[in-house]
Order: structure tokens, then sequence, then C-alpha cells
């Protein structure tokens, strides 16, 4: 759903353009384009001012369905930060918990 924004430098109502993806990485040398795929891309809905031209971009916000997509979280026990469930250790700060039925 659109947002009712107005533009910072005039004023002016902005108009909702779409929704596009960013490709996060860039091409390199050596590899070629393997570190843009493995970067990913980040979804951004895009305005655009009525009166000056102006284009922003916004970060999406989420939906029901958006969330739903989503990996279960789990709070670490070392930092408190959530990360994924998924995760063999936390990203944030490196603690790896004890592995279930090892003896």
């Amino acid at each position: 759903m659109p947002r009712e924004l107005e533009c910072l430098r005039c004023g002016s109502r902005m108009r909702f353009v779409r929704r596009t993806r960013i490709q996060l990485g860039q091409t390199g040398w050596f590899l070629g384009d393997l570190p843009n795929l493995i970067a990913g891309s980040m979804e951004l809905d895009v305005y655009s001012c009525t009166g000056c031209g102006k284009v922003e971009f916004f970060q999406c916000e989420e939906s029901a369905d958006d969330q739903e997509d989503r990996i279960a979280q789990i709070k670490c026990p070392k930092c408190g930060r959530e990360h994924d469930l998924d995760d063999v250790k936390c990203p944030f700060c490196g603690f790896r918990p004890p592995e279930f039925g090892r003896r």
C-alpha cells in the first residue's frame, strides 16, 4: 500500500511509481558476477515528486504475507539479539550453543 509522502525539496506530493529490486553486490574482475549473485537484492518502493521530479527510494513496509515467508527467529542467549533459527552460530557475537544429543 503506497504511503502519503511530501517531497523534502519542494513540498509537493510524492507519487508511488513501483516496487523494484536493487542488486546489492558488484561485479568483480577475478570472480565476475559471482559476488553480485551471492550478495542478493533489496526490495524498495520508488516514489517521484509531482513538482520537481526528485526520485526517492524507501524500504518496503512488510505485509502479513512477507512475514510468513521469513525464517523463524531465535534470541541469542549471549548477546540478546535475534537471528535466524537455522544459523549454526550467532552472526553478531559468534556464540555457538552446545549441540543437542552430543556426549
